[in-house]
This record gives C-alpha cells, sequence and structure tokens, in this order.
C-alpha cells in the first residue's frame, strides 16, 4: 500500500489560495517503482458554480504522466511558468518521474517535448480509454494508486545508472543555494561542460543552467511564502545571487511579477 508523502511540495505558487479550490495528494511508490518514480498525485476540485481558478505552478524537471477523462498525456518540463485552469468538477492522477528516469521508458531525448504534450500511445502500446477508466473509475486515491502502479510494473524498463548520477547532481543543486553556475556542477563533479549538457538534454529534457535557476526561484517562493522579510538583499544573498538585482530579474522573468508583487498577493 503506497504511503502519504508528507514532504511540502515546492514550485505551486500561492498555496493557500490553491488550496480553497482543489486538494492535493502525494503519494510514495512502491519499492519496484521507486527507481523510476519520484511519486503519485491526486489533484481534485469541485467548482461548480464558482468562477474558474488558474492554478500557476514553477515546474520541477520532471516528466509527468497525467491520467484525465479523455485528456491523458505525457507532459514535458515546462520552462516557464505552468497555468493550469480548473472549471466545474474534476480530478486527475499524476505520475511523477524521477529526473531522468522517464528516458529508460522512452528511449529518445526528451528535450523533443519539453514545453508540450507527448501521445500516451508513442509510449504504451495500450488503449488509453481503457487505462483511464480502471485507473480513474476508482473512488478513493488508495485504489487509483495502486491501478497506476500495477500498469507501470507491466513496463519496466532496465535501470540506467545515468539516473543516479542526474539526481545526485540535482539534489546538490538543491541544497547547496552556492551553486549559481554549470561551471560549479563541472568542477564539483569533474565532468565536462559539454557531457553534462548533452546528459542533461537527452535524459532530463532541460539545460543544467535552468535547474539550477529553477531551484533557486523554489527557494524564494518558500521563503516568501513562509512570512520570510522584504529584505530583499538578504534573500538574494541568501539563496546565493550576487545582487538583488539579478535575483528579481529572475524572479520576474519566470513568475510574471517582482518579488514584491509576489509577496503582496500572497
Amino acid at each position: 500500500m503506497s504511503k502519504f508523502k508528507n514532504e511540502q511540495p515546492r514550485g505551486i505558487l500561492y498555496k493557500e489560495s490553491g488550496a480553497d479550490h482543489f486538494s492535493l495528494s502525494r503519494f510514495c511508490p512502491c519499492e519496484k517503482l521507486a527507481f523510476f518514480v519520484e511519486h503519485y498525485w491526486i489533484v481534485k476540485w469541485d467548482l461548480r458554480g464558482q468562477e474558474p481558478y488558474d492554478q500557476n505552478i514553477l515546474s520541477h524537471p520532471s516528466v509527468h504522466l497525467v491520467f484525465e477523462k479523455e485528456n491523458t498525456w505525457f507532459w514535458g518540463v515546462v520552462s516557464g511558468k505552468y497555468t493550469r485552469r480548473l472549471d466545474g468538477k474534476g480530478k486527475v492522477v499524476g505520475v511523477k518521474f524521477r529526473p531522468g528516469a522517464f528516458y529508460p521508458f522512452y528511449q529518445k531525448p526528451v528535450s523533443g517535448f519539453t514545453d508540450a504534450k507527448l501521445e500516451f500511445t508513442d509510449v504504451f502500446d495500450e488503449d488509453i480509454k481503457i487505462i483511464e477508466s480502471q485507473i480513474l473509475g476508482h473512488k478513493k486515491n488508495q485504489h487509483m494508486i495502486e491501478e497506476a502502479e500495477n500498469f507501470l510494473i507491466n513496463y519496466l524498463p532496465e535501470r540506467d545508472s545515468k539516473i543516479e548520477n542526474i539526481n545526485n547532481i540535482l539534489d546538490i543543486v538543491k541544497d547547496d543555494p552556492s551553486i549559481l553556475k554549470v561551471d560549479d556542477l563541472t568542477d564539483r563533479f569533474m565532468i565536462s561542460k559539454r557531457t553534462l549538457q548533452r546528459l542533461f538534454k537527452n535524459y532530463v529534457g532541460v539545460s543544467p543552467k535552468w535547474v539550477i535557476q529553477r531551484y533557486r526561484l523554489h527557494e524564494a517562493a518558500e521563503k516568501m511564502a513562509s512570512g520570510f522579510t522584504d529584505n530583499w538583499p538578504q534573500i538574494a544573498m541568501d539563496l546565493g545571487y550576487f545582487d538583488q538585482s539579478h535575483f528579481i530579474k529572475d524572479f520576474r522573468k519566470i513568475v510574471g511579477r517582482t518579488p514584491k508583487d509576489y509577496l503582496d498577493n500572497l
């Protein structure tokens, strides 16, 4: 039986407002799938009689398989801000692959569908309507997850050692805010920039530079959501930026607001 994942998700903007419009549950994968799957997630909403709600997300460097009635896709990494409109009543069941771990299923460069969707049948030779019915037909979250896991287990590819290497690199980026340049990673892991970029292009779908910037922005959004002061020079320094202007520029470019505007609208 899959366990709830209690770790707070990063990348969801305006979390408090979102919690008023939808529910999010996350589950850990079983042991057989833990090498490939980071977690499962289920979003449910009932906005009948209400205005549609736009949820904004700063995506992670992961591919997602999203099961939704008549709307199931593999989603590549979204390089900008992802916005999902929720309307009426619905639910989706998502599989978040570990960074790089979708490649063994696909065997093609993941960058080929960054900022795009991939047909379910491009990967699995199955009738998607039947699969959707088997997974989404259940009312209980646990049963939907079990159906999704049973399906994936039938298609498990060989494990690829490059996936662990990629996730070791990403863990360092997440945990060390002083890493701001690709050169910081090439020096740390003694790997050439060209090799690292090719690895990320094929397996992750985005560049190492993108990953560094995205994790820094995740951390900034979390600091602001937790009530951190609007001392922008201090925030910029804590995140490893050389000055606040670079931090503000990066934040506004992706989120669409300055940090102050974002903070004022939390």
